[in-house]
């Protein structure tokens, strides 16, 4: 039986996102404006198989595959939304599942943080991270999300509702985790965003 955790479509990968992706990716790298399908599948190994069906249905380039000890993902995008979405459709008849039993989203942690303090920053910018770095006085927002892929949608909504600095966006793993930085009302009306996103997120 294949449990589907993450299923969540992002019409337009921003440029900060898309650019985010292409640093960790493994495959074919997508770029800003691309659509987007993520998938997240328990247990991991299922993956193989939703793989194999997306990607001899349709155009769509595979841009990555996580397979942990739980749970497997796949990433997949293309310019053309409609390969897209038929990828999507694809995998779910492949899985006799709808897109409503997807499991639902939990936020584990959000938080904003006014202010920063020098110190916090610099620890924070030599941390593992291929985002962009966070600079003392700005506020941070961070989200943590069960399952972990949803984080993606909600970073991108956030950078499509402000102007804001993508510094961390981690969506493999029993949590995904969120951080971002700007100014007091971006970040504000950012978090925002990325809440809505979580709590209502799209499919195909």
């Amino acid at each position: 039986m294949i449990q589907l955790r993450t299923y969540v479509y992002i019409d337009s990968l921003q440029p900060q996102l898309a650019e985010y992706m292409a640093t960790v990716s493994q495959g074919f790298l997508p770029v800003p404006g691309d659509s987007c399908l993520w998938v997240e599948v328990s247990p991991g190994m299922a993956v193989h198989r939703l793989t194999d069906v997306a990607l001899k249905a349709t155009r769509v380039r595979l841009a990555q595959q996580v397979i942990e000890r739980e749970y497997g993902s796949l990433v997949i995008h293309h310019p053309d939304q409609s390969d897209v979405q038929e990828a999507g459709r694809t995998l779910l008849q492949r899985l006799a599942a709808q897109q409503a039993e997807r499991q639902k989203c939990e936020v584990a942690w959000s938080e904003t943080i006014r202010g920063m303090t020098p110190d916090h920053t610099v620890l924070i910018n030599r941390q593992d991270r291929r985002g962009s770095m966070i600079l003392p006085e700005q506020s941070m927002f961070i989200l943590e999300t069960e399952p972990a892929g949803y984080i993606v949608y909600a970073a991108n909504q956030a950078e499509k509702a402000a102007s804001i600095t993508l510094i961390d966006v981690r969506a493999v793993g029993a949590f995904g985790r969120l951080t971002l930085a700007g100014s007091e009302a971006d970040v504000d009306e950012a978090a925002a965003a990325a809440i809505a996103a979580v709590e209502r997120p799209a499919g195909t």
